[in-house]
């Protein structure tokens, strides 16, 4: 059975308690990590998430790491067993576990993903107890319009949790936007500023499109593997798509069916 080791990122980028917020803004704007951890002489303290960026405005920019971070929600080991913390992970509704060298020893070796597990099943030939997305898919979608502002978004994935939201117009599919899309365009420092600014930050300025989707008949295989090369976590359940030729997995607009996760994929292979 695999370990931790097999797959985890060696020597992960960490910050320490006293890094000043607006570094750790940077971090996450120029180099898209989802998670990071925080230590003290690299004793693991906590870990800041993308979720995380949404404390830290302007107002609060003089703030240390100590300040943002959370108790990391599960703590691997290298020796641990990958589909055992596969499902610690799941459980506890969390992306990514730093590595700790042992449970008597919190000195920080490595991070390890949902990703990196689901690349493994995938790589190794795995095979998922599901056939296709239709059987896996949340059907009841939360979704934003093209036109509503970035602070209203931002807040709507703080409420429900998810770090990407399909985009409507005219009740088509159009665009994908993510916590990583705002927190790269800068705009997630003002999103609880002034009204006049939270009005002129459009959803359509940030979006991600054509966007990447997927079927109802689509195979767990093939979804993996999309979500695998495009390094993304949720893909749009769509019928009646208008392809982009040279991109099939793309489209211009579609009707929205259904969205399905990374982690509804890796539960698939969990079963």
């Amino acid at each position: 059975m695999s370990k931790v080791e097999e797959i985890m990122t060696t020597n992960p980028l960490t910050v320490s308690i006293n890094t000043q917020a607006t570094k750790v803004r940077s971090l996450f704007r120029e180099d898209g990590y989802r998670s990071i951890p925080v230590v003290s002489n690299n004793h693991l303290e906590g870990i800041i998430t993308r979720g995380d960026m949404m404390n830290i405005s302007s107002t609060k920019s003089n703030i240390e790491a100590r300040g943002i971070m959370e108790h990391p929600k599960i703590i691997a080991t290298p020796d641990m067993p990958m589909l055992e913390l596969a499902r610690k992970l799941l459980k506890a509704d969390t992306l990514q576990a730093p590595v700790v060298e042992s449970n008597n020893n919190m000195h920080v070796v490595g991070i390890v993903s949902v990703i990196d597990i689901l690349r493994k099943l995938v790589y190794d030939g795995a095979q998922p107890k599901d056939e296709n997305i239709g059987e896996i898919a949340t059907k009841k979608v939360v979704s934003c319009n093209y036109d509503d502002s970035i602070s209203k978004v931002w807040d709507l994935m703080d409420e429900t949790g998810f770090s990407g939201l399909p985009v409507i117009k005219k009740k088509k599919i159009i665009g994908m936007i993510t916590r990583k899309d705002i927190i790269k365009s800068g705009h997630v420092r003002i999103v609880k500023e002034s009204d006049e600014i939270k009005r002129s930050i459009k959803v359509e300025k940030i979006m991600k499109t054509p966007p990447l989707i997927a079927t109802p008949q689509s195979t767990i295989l093939d979804v993996a593997q999309i979500m695998l090369e495009n390094d993304i976590g949720r893909l749009p359940v769509v019928e009646h798509p208008v392809h982009i030729k040279k991109e099939p997995s793309r489209i211009t607009k579609a009707d929205l069916v259904g969205i399905v996760a990374r982690e509804d994929i890796l539960w698939s292979y969990l079963k």
